[in-house]
């Protein structure tokens, strides 16, 4: 019997779990996202102009208010047992963990281009959690899920509807 080890790629069940991932790891990356979204939009209030200052803080509260709905799920019965299931990653999944890292704020030069980065990043937040919701199991956390698609829709359609005010009234 040989002592070498094969590479973990060439068996143990590579094929099967290659493209996916736990319910827990998923958690814990849309969590990350959330706290980044909120410290996101809250360093960028005072940047911004005084007309887009009340939206940018009803963003950071709402974004708030969804890292607490991550943090309240483990007071559902029925997740822990989901944590360790295996489901499939989502493709928007490298898009959605590269919004983790929060921008230099001097990078964004004017409300055009801060308007710009928020809607990919909303954009990228609805594209996973709808991903998310069809693959995971029903129960909570899939009820999360979608409940944060329609959430991340919306502010991406008020973020376009900025966007689109500020680049026709000469804004930019």
């Amino acid at each position: 019997m040989s002592t070498e080890q094969k590479p973990v790629h060439e068996g143990y069940g590579y094929q099967t779990l290659k493209g996916k991932t736990t319910i827990c790891g998923i958690l814990e990356t849309a969590t990350a996202f959330e706290q980044a979204a909120f410290d996101f939009y809250t360093m960028l209030k005072d940047k911004v102009s005084k007309n887009l200052r009340p939206f940018v803080q009803e963003l950071a509260d709402e974004e708030k208010r969804h890292f607490e709905l991550f943090q309240n799920l483990n007071e559902d019965p029925h997740v822990p047992e989901q944590m360790q299931e295996w489901i499939k990653t989502p493709p928007s999944d490298h898009r959605f963990s590269a919004y983790i890292q929060t921008p230099q704020l001097n990078d964004l030069l004017d409300d055009q281009a801060i308007l710009q980065y928020a809607m990919g990043r909303e954009q990228a937040a609805m594209e996973q959690y709808a991903s998310l919701a069809k693959e995971t199991p029903p129960g909570p956390i899939q009820d999360l899920f979608r409940y944060l698609a329609q959430e991340e829709l919306e502010h991406k359609n008020e973020l376009e509807k900025r966007y689109y005010e500020l680049v026709h009234s000469g804004g930019v």
